[in-house]
């Protein structure tokens, strides 16, 4: 599985502090963490960035470059300063995101386009967050569609099922895996991704890992291309790079219906049981569930 680090963003406290004083230090230090830790990507993401947009995403690309020869992810709603981190990428980039709103196929994939940059098909409309795997595989046929009449191959598509938290959509992540076994015959030459720690937003901080972990083993199950990660949770990398058979075989086993005696598990082979039976809402998610 492709790793694409999620941790130069600009919601990271000490990140976002370096970002607004264009200190290269902590960037650059943030940049070879995430390259010793194995990404197969590096994702910048500068939000709207509505004063020196531009001029900012030329700096910060720089800079990254100057760091890895990695390829780079660009993150940001500032069209301005998007076309100018394209313009400048060394490496073929990937745009973060465009949904199937219109007005982000307008602005965005023409860029993708022009720069021939790959792309990141968010499957959001303008109904707002698909309901079901069916809404999830209209808003990626719109996407394709739109691609295709620009001559955007499909190759550089990368789909988005669009993961939620769970302890506000439970009942959303199952539609998830669904697309993504889908997809295969949506089009089989698309690539997927997610923001696989849309899955524990929201939850304590001590409970965000088996969530991101146990749902990585899922989505990897059914052929999940790249995530965006923590690059700094080392389990979760070892998961992604297919190091812990034994691991995905006991969620395997559970997603299957397999109802092991947890009793007779070690403490984190229970937790990652249990954490897969919330996952597919077959146990109601409280902050508790680990204890249960």
């Amino acid at each position: 599985m492709i790793l694409i680090g999620e941790n130069l963003n600009v919601m990271s406290r000490l990140v976002g502090e370096a970002f607004k004083k264009r200190e290269p230090q902590p960037v650059r230090a943030m940049v070879e963490a995430e390259v010793r830790a194995g990404v197969d990507l590096i994702e910048l993401n500068i939000g709207p960035a509505r004063k020196g947009g531009r001029e900012f995403m030329e700096w910060l690309v720089n800079l990254v470059q100057d760091v890895t020869d990695l390829p780079l992810s660009l993150d940001t709603t500032n069209m301005e300063a998007m076309e100018a981190g394209l313009a400048v990428c060394r490496n073929k980039a990937l745009i973060n995101s465009i949904s199937a709103r219109p007005e982000r196929i307008t602005k965005l994939m023409p860029l993708a386009k022009k720069y021939g940059a790959s792309f990141i098909g968010l499957t959001l409309g303008l109904e707002g967050i698909p309901r079901d795997v069916n809404e999830r595989g209209l808003f990626a046929a719109e996407i394709i569609a739109a691609a295709a009449a620009i001559g955007i191959p499909e190759e550089n598509i990368w789909l988005d099922p669009l993961i939620l938290p769970v302890n506000t959509q439970q009942m959303q992540l199952q539609g998830c895996l669904e697309f993504i076994m889908m997809l295969k015959d949506l089009s089989p030459y698309c690539k997927s991704t997610c923001g696989i720690s849309n899955v524990s937003n929201g939850v304590p901080k001590t409970l965000r890992g088996i969530l991101n972990r146990t749902y990585l083993i899922m989505v990897k199950r059914y052929g999940m291309y790249s995530a965006i990660v923590d690059a700094f949770d080392k389990e979760l990398y070892d998961i992604a790079k297919g190091k812990m058979p034994g691991l995905e075989a006991l969620v395997h086993r559970a997603m299957d219906g397999e109802e092991p005696d947890v009793a007779a598990l070690s403490k984190e082979e229970a937790d990652y049981v249990k954490t897969t039976r919330v996952l597919l809402n077959r146990t109601l998610y409280s902050d508790s569930w680990l204890d249960l």
